[in-house]
């Protein structure tokens, strides 16, 4: 009988502890997207512009020499490399006392940052020492990001753009916004296949640091879904995450809120592009 209790108390705490569980990694995922919004904000008000979304997955942090990361127009790693310093990360952005550009780019690849990784999905993992297709030669681990910068609809009327040498873009907070902070995504969770989260996918392998890839970048042309266990290596490249409803974006003025897998497409639309000048709905 008193098992029978017990097992039955068990039974009915379970559900709960697990509730609570889920409701602390939400938390923490919404504070990472904090954290990170006000990092950007602090890049564009110490340099003049947001921080870009790099080249293409082929380009590693850019140095102009050890200990001097380039800036701007001249970096072509990703948007997460590039705000290091402001998320208490800037020995990694310097390269961790590496000796060689080389050495930098990979400490700086398979650094562990906690901010990077959504505690609903996985712990900070590392993707496991592998030869180089990104970066440096070597076998070296890489640090992913289930956060990504949103490009918009057309690659380029996001919050955050592509830098290639023949087209270096900046974006300016309050000059190239003007559809409002409010009403613009700039970085949002990354739905991903959930069956291989911690294996290499196509869209979660060179990690946080890529240069314009589906790493980094995802567009708003189609609404976010939930993750989904398909075991093929690759998502539908969109925005999503693994909690249930919807999940959760940055905004302009660094605002966090979670937006409905169920939103409309163009409202969806509208909140990805900076300047089309169309309304959005205030119950999205």
């Amino acid at each position: 009988m008193v098992i029978a209790i017990i097992a039955i108390l068990i039974g009915l705490l379970l559900p709960a502890v697990q509730k609570v569980r889920e409701a602390a990694a939400r938390t923490q995922c919404i504070n990472n997207l904090s954290q990170l919004g006000k990092a950007i904000h602090l890049h564009n008000d110490q340099f003049g512009f947001l921080p870009n979304g790099g080249d293409w997955w082929g380009q590693p942090p850019t140095y102009l020499s050890v200990g001097q990361p380039a800036i701007g127009k001249g970096q072509f790693a990703g948007w997460g490399f590039q705000i290091l310093n402001f998320i208490e990360q800037n020995n990694v952005w310097r390269g961790s006392g590496a000796t060689t550009v080389a050495q930098a780019q990979i400490s700086a690849i398979g650094a562990p940052i906690k901010t990077f990784a959504c505690p609903a999905r996985r712990s900070v993992l590392l993707l496991p020492a592998t030869g180089a297709w990104y970066g440096p030669g070597g076998s070296y681990p890489h640090m992913p990001t289930d956060y990504a910068g949103s490009y918009g609809t057309t690659g380029n009327n996001g919050a955050i753009v592509q830098n290639t040498p023949s087209n270096g873009q900046t974006i300016e907070l309050n000059r190239d916004i003007p559809d409002g902070l409010t009403s613009t995504i700039v970085l949002g969770e990354k739905q991903l296949d959930s069956a291989l989260v911690g294996q290499y996918q196509s869209d979660d392998n060179e990690g946080y640091s890529s240069g314009w890839d589906w790493d980094v970048v995802r567009g708003t042309s189609i609404p976010p879904a939930q993750d989904v266990k398909w075991n093929r290596g690759y998502s539908d490249n969109r925005f999503g995450s693994i909690h249930s409803g919807g999940c959760y974006f940055m905004l302009g003025d660094a605002s966090v809120r979670m937006i409905s897998y169920s939103v409309d497409p163009t409202t969806f639309q509208r909140l990805g592009s900076r300047n089309d000048g169309q309304p959005i709905p205030g119950d999205y």
